[in-house]
């Protein structure tokens, strides 16, 4: 079984650990942003079975127009922008917790998949990649004379 090395980012850590404290802190002193420009990535799971790698990725709120996928060989890259709501004069905010704006996930599959037989689904905020693993990829069982 391949074993691919997964890319780490120490910025997206730093950021990720630097909200973190924003948050603990402002809530600790009863304050919350008015508006937080927050750098986020989506949440995903990956799966392998036999035959194909899934991957199911939660991007509510968004529309499919606004998500790009590619793939090639091992390596998928999911990206979009997910846009704030439309500023009404008259509203006032008390809390803005969610993340918006651009956001990029590329992640080292771990087989090497057909990218142009994948298919893709987005239904209730969960976008789900069925790619099927190239032939080379996939096990075979060998016969012993």
């Amino acid at each position: 079984m391949a074993r691919h090395i997964i890319r780490w980012d120490p910025m997206r850590e730093m950021t990720s650990l630097r909200d973190d404290m924003d948050r603990l802190f402002d809530s600790m002193i009863g304050r919350y942003p008015t508006e937080r420009t927050a750098i986020w990535a989506p949440a995903l799971d990956v799966e392998e079975t036999k035959e194909a790698v899934i991957v199911r990725t939660e991007l509510p709120g968004m529309k499919k127009e606004d998500i790009k996928i590619s793939v090639s060989g091992d390596e998928l890259c999911i990206s979009g922008e997910r846009k704030h709501e439309a500023e009404d004069k008259g509203k006032t905010f008390h809390r803005i917790e969610r993340a918006y704006g651009t956001f990029q996930r590329s992640l080292v599959l771990p087989a090497d998949v057909q990218g142009d037989k994948a298919k893709a689904a987005y239904k209730d905020g969960v976008l789900e990649l069925t790619l099927p693993k190239s032939e080379k990829a996939k096990s075979h069982e060998i016969a012993i004379n």
